[in-house]
Protein backbone atom coordinates (compact mmCIF):
# COMPACT_ATOMS: atom_id res chain seq x y z
CA UNK A 1 0.00 0.00 0.00
CA UNK A 2 1.84 3.64 -0.91
CA UNK A 3 1.65 5.86 1.51
CA UNK A 4 -0.81 8.96 2.02
CA UNK A 5 0.22 12.08 1.14
CA UNK A 6 -1.19 13.19 4.48
CA UNK A 7 -3.46 12.48 7.15
CA UNK A 8 -6.25 14.68 8.80
CA UNK A 9 -4.54 17.69 6.68
CA UNK A 10 -0.57 16.80 8.38
CA UNK A 11 1.79 15.24 5.87
CA UNK A 12 2.11 11.92 6.97
CA UNK A 13 5.04 10.11 8.46
CA UNK A 14 4.62 7.35 5.82
CA UNK A 15 5.66 10.25 3.01
CA UNK A 16 8.61 12.40 5.26
CA UNK A 17 10.27 9.15 6.66
CA UNK A 18 13.68 9.08 4.77
CA UNK A 19 16.20 6.40 4.70
CA UNK A 20 18.80 8.18 4.16
CA UNK A 21 18.23 10.53 6.68
CA UNK A 22 18.19 7.35 9.10
CA UNK A 23 21.60 6.11 7.96
CA UNK A 24 23.06 9.21 8.87
CA UNK A 25 21.60 9.53 11.88
CA UNK A 26 21.96 6.50 13.06
CA UNK A 27 25.81 7.03 12.67
CA UNK A 28 25.37 10.02 14.40
CA UNK A 29 23.89 8.73 17.05
CA UNK A 30 26.24 5.74 17.27
CA UNK A 31 28.60 8.59 17.55
CA UNK A 32 27.24 10.46 20.51
CA UNK A 33 26.45 7.13 22.68
CA UNK A 34 30.20 6.17 22.10
CA UNK A 35 31.24 9.50 23.51
CA UNK A 36 28.68 9.41 26.81
CA UNK A 37 27.83 5.76 27.88
CA UNK A 38 29.95 2.86 28.74
CA UNK A 39 28.04 0.28 26.38
CA UNK A 40 24.50 -0.11 25.25
CA UNK A 41 23.90 -3.72 26.81
CA UNK A 42 21.14 -6.31 25.75
CA UNK A 43 20.28 -8.96 28.80
CA UNK A 44 20.90 -12.38 27.37
CA UNK A 45 17.53 -13.60 28.00
CA UNK A 46 15.95 -10.67 26.72
CA UNK A 47 16.47 -10.47 22.66
CA UNK A 48 13.01 -9.30 20.64
CA UNK A 49 11.25 -13.15 19.99
CA UNK A 50 8.50 -12.39 17.42
CA UNK A 51 6.48 -14.69 15.82
CA UNK A 52 7.33 -16.19 12.09
CA UNK A 53 5.50 -14.27 9.25
CA UNK A 54 4.30 -11.14 8.59
CA UNK A 55 2.80 -8.80 10.98
CA UNK A 56 2.90 -5.14 11.99
CA UNK A 57 4.34 -5.13 15.99
CA UNK A 58 3.58 -2.55 18.49
CA UNK A 59 7.05 -2.17 21.24
CA UNK A 60 5.97 -0.59 24.14
CA UNK A 61 8.79 0.68 26.64
CA UNK A 62 8.61 2.53 29.89
CA UNK A 63 10.03 6.21 29.99
CA UNK A 64 12.78 6.40 32.50
CA UNK A 65 15.11 9.24 30.66
CA UNK A 66 15.84 11.51 28.43
CA UNK A 67 18.42 8.93 26.57
CA UNK A 68 14.86 6.57 25.38
CA UNK A 69 14.74 8.91 22.42
CA UNK A 70 18.46 7.31 21.39
CA UNK A 71 17.51 4.08 22.72
CA UNK A 72 14.92 3.79 20.07
CA UNK A 73 17.40 4.24 16.95
CA UNK A 74 20.49 1.93 18.57
CA UNK A 75 18.21 -0.83 19.36
CA UNK A 76 15.83 -0.50 16.31
CA UNK A 77 19.34 -0.60 13.85
CA UNK A 78 20.90 -3.25 15.45
CA UNK A 79 17.70 -5.67 16.68
CA UNK A 80 14.77 -5.06 14.47
CA UNK A 81 15.84 -2.93 11.56
CA UNK A 82 13.79 -5.40 8.56
CA UNK A 83 11.01 -3.14 10.31
CA UNK A 84 9.50 0.07 9.32
CA UNK A 85 9.74 2.52 12.23
CA UNK A 86 7.60 4.80 13.68
CA UNK A 87 7.78 6.77 16.58
CA UNK A 88 4.83 8.84 18.67
CA UNK A 89 6.57 12.24 20.08
CA UNK A 90 4.75 15.41 22.12
CA UNK A 91 4.35 17.35 19.39
CA UNK A 92 5.99 20.63 21.28
CA UNK A 93 9.18 18.56 21.76
CA UNK A 94 9.06 17.51 17.79
CA UNK A 95 8.96 21.21 16.99
CA UNK A 96 12.28 21.63 18.77
CA UNK A 97 14.03 18.76 16.52
CA UNK A 98 11.93 18.99 13.38
CA UNK A 99 14.83 16.42 11.64
CA UNK A 100 13.35 14.14 13.77
CA UNK A 101 10.13 14.09 11.53
CA UNK A 102 12.67 12.33 8.84
CA UNK A 103 13.09 9.31 11.18
CA UNK A 104 9.63 7.93 11.71
CA UNK A 105 8.99 10.34 13.99
CA UNK A 106 5.44 11.92 14.20
CA UNK A 107 4.09 14.85 16.68
CA UNK A 108 0.90 14.21 19.28
CA UNK A 109 -0.95 16.89 20.28
CA UNK A 110 -2.40 16.92 24.32
CA UNK A 111 -5.73 16.50 25.26
CA UNK A 112 -8.83 14.08 23.36
CA UNK A 113 -8.11 15.70 19.48
CA UNK A 114 -4.63 14.67 20.31
CA UNK A 115 -5.40 11.53 21.19
CA UNK A 116 -7.76 10.74 18.23
CA UNK A 117 -4.78 11.92 15.51
CA UNK A 118 -2.61 9.31 17.56
CA UNK A 119 -5.12 6.76 16.76
CA UNK A 120 -5.80 7.81 13.28
CA UNK A 121 -2.21 7.60 12.40
CA UNK A 122 -1.52 4.43 14.91
CA UNK A 123 -4.01 3.07 12.56
CA UNK A 124 -2.15 3.85 9.17
CA UNK A 125 1.00 3.03 10.34
CA UNK A 126 0.04 -0.43 11.66
CA UNK A 127 -2.16 -0.84 8.15
CA UNK A 128 0.93 -2.93 7.02
CA UNK A 129 2.43 -5.66 8.16
CA UNK A 130 5.98 -5.17 7.97
CA UNK A 131 6.04 -1.92 9.99
CA UNK A 132 6.83 -1.04 13.68
CA UNK A 133 5.50 1.26 16.12
CA UNK A 134 7.47 2.31 18.89
CA UNK A 135 5.88 3.75 22.11
CA UNK A 136 6.68 4.94 25.21
CA UNK A 137 4.01 3.10 27.38
CA UNK A 138 3.41 5.66 30.05
CA UNK A 139 2.92 8.74 27.67
CA UNK A 140 5.59 10.97 30.36
CA UNK A 141 8.64 10.26 32.34
CA UNK A 142 8.59 7.88 35.25
CA UNK A 143 10.90 6.37 37.07
CA UNK A 144 12.32 2.19 36.66
CA UNK A 145 10.59 1.81 39.91
CA UNK A 146 7.16 3.25 39.50
CA UNK A 147 4.68 0.36 40.05
CA UNK A 148 1.92 -0.47 38.67
CA UNK A 149 3.66 0.81 35.25
CA UNK A 150 1.58 3.56 33.75
CA UNK A 151 0.28 2.91 30.22
CA UNK A 152 -1.23 5.93 28.47
CA UNK A 153 -4.61 6.16 27.78
CA UNK A 154 -5.18 4.97 24.25
CA UNK A 155 -2.67 1.93 24.11
CA UNK A 156 -5.87 -0.17 25.19
CA UNK A 157 -7.07 0.93 21.40
CA UNK A 158 -4.07 -0.12 19.72
CA UNK A 159 -5.27 -3.93 19.29
CA UNK A 160 -7.88 -3.15 17.79
CA UNK A 161 -6.29 -1.16 15.00
CA UNK A 162 -4.02 -4.25 14.58
CA UNK A 163 -5.62 -7.73 15.76
CA UNK A 164 -2.97 -9.27 13.32
CA UNK A 165 -0.37 -7.51 15.18
CA UNK A 166 2.32 -8.20 17.92
CA UNK A 167 2.95 -6.52 21.09
CA UNK A 168 6.26 -6.42 22.40
CA UNK A 169 7.04 -5.01 26.11
CA UNK A 170 10.97 -3.29 26.38
CA UNK A 171 12.66 -2.40 29.64
CA UNK A 172 14.92 0.55 29.57
CA UNK A 173 17.29 1.30 32.59
CA UNK A 174 20.57 3.20 32.90
CA UNK A 175 22.85 2.26 35.77
CA UNK A 176 26.52 3.49 37.11
CA UNK A 177 28.60 0.43 37.19
CA UNK A 178 32.55 0.46 37.67
CA UNK A 179 33.10 3.10 35.23
CA UNK A 180 32.37 7.12 34.89
CA UNK A 181 30.22 6.96 32.29
CA UNK A 182 26.60 4.94 32.32
CA UNK A 183 25.06 1.54 31.15
CA UNK A 184 22.45 1.70 28.90
CA UNK A 185 20.61 -2.04 29.70
CA UNK A 186 17.82 -3.17 27.79
CA UNK A 187 15.72 -6.09 27.05
CA UNK A 188 12.54 -7.59 25.44
CA UNK A 189 9.69 -9.53 27.54
CA UNK A 190 7.48 -12.18 26.31
CA UNK A 191 5.56 -10.90 22.66
CA UNK A 192 1.66 -10.90 23.44
CA UNK A 193 -0.69 -11.61 20.34
CA UNK A 194 -2.99 -9.17 19.47
CA UNK A 195 -5.45 -11.45 19.01
CA UNK A 196 -4.99 -12.33 22.82
CA UNK A 197 -5.87 -8.84 24.05
CA UNK A 198 -8.78 -8.37 22.12
CA UNK A 199 -10.39 -11.01 24.05
CA UNK A 200 -10.24 -8.91 26.89
CA UNK A 201 -12.06 -5.24 28.01
CA UNK A 202 -9.71 -2.36 27.16
CA UNK A 203 -9.10 -2.02 31.12
CA UNK A 204 -8.15 -5.54 31.41
CA UNK A 205 -5.27 -4.81 28.16
CA UNK A 206 -4.00 -2.04 29.98
CA UNK A 207 -3.73 -4.37 33.30
CA UNK A 208 -2.20 -6.90 31.22
CA UNK A 209 0.61 -4.63 29.60
CA UNK A 210 1.38 -2.79 32.35
CA UNK A 211 2.19 -6.43 34.50
CA UNK A 212 4.22 -7.45 31.00
CA UNK A 213 6.17 -4.60 31.13
CA UNK A 214 6.71 -4.72 34.56
CA UNK A 215 7.98 -8.21 34.86
CA UNK A 216 10.42 -7.48 32.10
CA UNK A 217 11.81 -4.65 34.17
CA UNK A 218 12.16 -6.64 36.99
CA UNK A 219 14.11 -9.27 35.99
CA UNK A 220 16.17 -6.39 33.83
CA UNK A 221 16.65 -4.98 37.57
CA UNK A 222 17.49 -8.25 39.11
CA UNK A 223 20.18 -8.38 36.21
CA UNK A 224 21.55 -4.73 36.79
CA UNK A 225 21.88 -5.11 40.42
CA UNK A 226 24.30 -8.32 39.69
CA UNK A 227 26.40 -5.74 37.74
CA UNK A 228 27.67 -8.34 35.87
CA UNK A 229 28.60 -8.13 31.87
CA UNK A 230 28.40 -11.60 31.41
CA UNK A 231 24.76 -11.31 31.84
CA UNK A 232 24.52 -9.37 28.89
CA UNK A 233 25.59 -9.15 25.23
CA UNK A 234 27.46 -5.91 24.41
CA UNK A 235 25.20 -3.59 21.36
CA UNK A 236 27.89 -1.03 21.46
CA UNK A 237 30.67 -0.44 22.91
CA UNK A 238 31.42 3.52 24.60
CA UNK A 239 34.15 5.02 26.82
CA UNK A 240 36.12 3.63 29.10
CA UNK A 241 38.02 5.29 32.25
CA UNK A 242 37.98 8.30 33.81
CA UNK A 243 38.93 10.64 31.07
CA UNK A 244 40.41 14.17 31.64
CA UNK A 245 43.94 14.91 33.88
CA UNK A 246 43.41 11.78 35.49
CA UNK A 247 43.36 9.29 32.36
CA UNK A 248 46.60 11.69 31.07
CA UNK A 249 48.18 10.31 34.40
CA UNK A 250 47.28 7.17 34.33
CA UNK A 251 48.59 6.62 30.30
CA UNK A 252 52.18 8.46 31.19
CA UNK A 253 52.61 5.94 34.24
CA UNK A 254 52.08 3.06 32.02
CA UNK A 255 54.56 4.29 29.50
CA UNK A 256 57.20 4.79 31.89
CA UNK A 257 56.55 1.79 33.33
CA UNK A 258 56.63 -0.09 29.63
CA UNK A 259 53.05 -1.49 30.23
CA UNK A 260 50.17 -1.52 28.03
CA UNK A 261 47.69 1.08 29.38
CA UNK A 262 43.88 -0.18 30.26
CA UNK A 263 41.65 2.74 30.73
CA UNK A 264 38.97 0.84 32.63
CA UNK A 265 38.31 1.43 36.18
CA UNK A 266 38.00 -1.74 36.37
CA UNK A 267 39.97 -4.27 34.84
CA UNK A 268 38.30 -7.72 35.39
CA UNK A 269 37.55 -9.51 32.04
CA UNK A 270 34.48 -8.18 30.26
CA UNK A 271 34.01 -5.12 32.58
Amino acid sequence: MAPRASIAGAPSPMALRSPRHLAFFDRVFTRFARRHLRAVRLARWGRPDLPAGDGPVVVFANHPSWWDGMAVMLLWRRLLADRELYVPMDAEALGRYGFMRRLGVFGVEPGARGAAGFLRVAAEVLSEPRRLLWINAPGRFSDARERPVPIAPGMSRLPELAPAGTFLPLALEYTFWNERAPEMLAAFGDPIPAADLLAEGRDARAERMSAALAATMDRLAADSIARDPALFETLLEGRRGMGGVWQAWRRAGALLRGRRFDPRHDQRAGA
